[in-house]
């Protein structure tokens, strides 16, 4: 992980010289704010800002104007309750601004989450550092015969050690062919072009602002197993942070969102016929063989 010597005199600045508010704080956001957490090679992430509490959403909901006016049990019930329901709105009420270092090539399927503000480092106006992802060994794995955006068994040791070698020459080739279109000297080309030689593991940075019921949709998608990897262990690190940020919620979200199937009319029909002891086959059942693999997986607990 690299931060610029000034980011790093921001972040100390920052822990040195704590802000008095009247706004409620959770403690344990007051404790990693603006701090760097480690991912990837040389990625990060770190909480700039945030606003609103599990208290908030509470008071979105019932719209009161104090905090404690119910019991602890309470409050986690109608948060429990909220998010059973996909009663969104409360969590909107709610906001995190995070600062992350990230591969190109991750930031633009992170991208696609569009409810949420972003303002990338721009290599129109600034140089981009010298700094790629390269993946461990065991991520280097061949294409999944059965997923077409997914990965399967790691390659042995002998060609992902070449695959790495090459990826490795080709992002240092790129860089140097770019630092080449840049020199006044020879070529002086306009950063805004000379970026487009950069390869897609090249490092960017952006800050990336956005509410609660955006962010556990983000969450929902990207911290599951499914998710590709270099972008589930941001979202790893992030469902870390809404652990200690809205705890209650949290709590909710894993149990009705992330640890959670939704099941289709088509779904709820087959299992109501073989509750009713009816014996149900794929064949005779409405859903089509990928319907019927998901639905007894989530049954089955694979």
């Amino acid at each position: 992980m690299a931060l610029t010597s000034e980011q790093q005199a921001e972040i100390a600045s920052l822990r040195l010289e704590p802000t008095l508010t009247s706004r409620p704080t959770v403690p344990a956001m007051e404790e990693i704010l603006a701090r760097p957490i480690e991912v990837l090679d040389h990625g990060f992430l770190r909480v700039v800002d945030y606003m609103g509490d599990d208290s908030a959403v509470v008071q979105a909901a019932r719209v009161s104007y104090g905090r404690g006016t119910r019991k602890t049990s309470e409050d986690a019930g109608l948060i429990r309750y909220l998010m059973r329901h996909r009663h969104s709105t409360p969590f909107e009420m709610c906001e995190i601004k995070f600062h992350v270092k990230l591969p190109v090539f991750v930031a633009r399927q992170w991208i696609r989450h569009r409810m949420a503000s972003v303002n990338e480092y721009s290599a129109r106006y600034s140089i981009l550092d010298r700094e790629f992802y390269l993946p461990d060994l065991a991520q280097v794995s061949a294409q999944s015969s059965s997923n077409r955006q997914g990965r399967s068994e790691a390659l042995d040791a002998d060609k992902a050690h070449r695959v790495l070698n090459l990826l490795r020459d080709d992002a240092n080739r790129c860089y140097e062919h770019y630092e080449e279109l840049l020199d006044e000297e020879r070529y002086g080309l306009a950063r805004e072009l000379a970026r487009m030689n950069l390869t897609l593991n090249t490092y960017t940075q952006w800050y990336w602002k956005i509410d609660l019921h955006n962010f556990m949709h983000f969450l929902a998608l990207r911290a599951d197993p499914h998710a590709q990897y270099e972008i589930r262990v941001y979202a790893e690190k992030m469902l870390e942070i809404l652990r200690a940020w809205v705890p209650q919620t949290a709590v909710a979200f894993e149990e009705y969102r992330l640890g959670a199937f939704t099941f289709s009319a088509g779904m709820l029909r087959v299992l109501q016929r073989q509750l009713s002891g009816e014996v149900v086959a794929q064949e005779n059942s409405g859903l089509t063989k990928r319907e019927w693999s998901e639905m007894q997986a989530a049954l089955q607990g694979a």
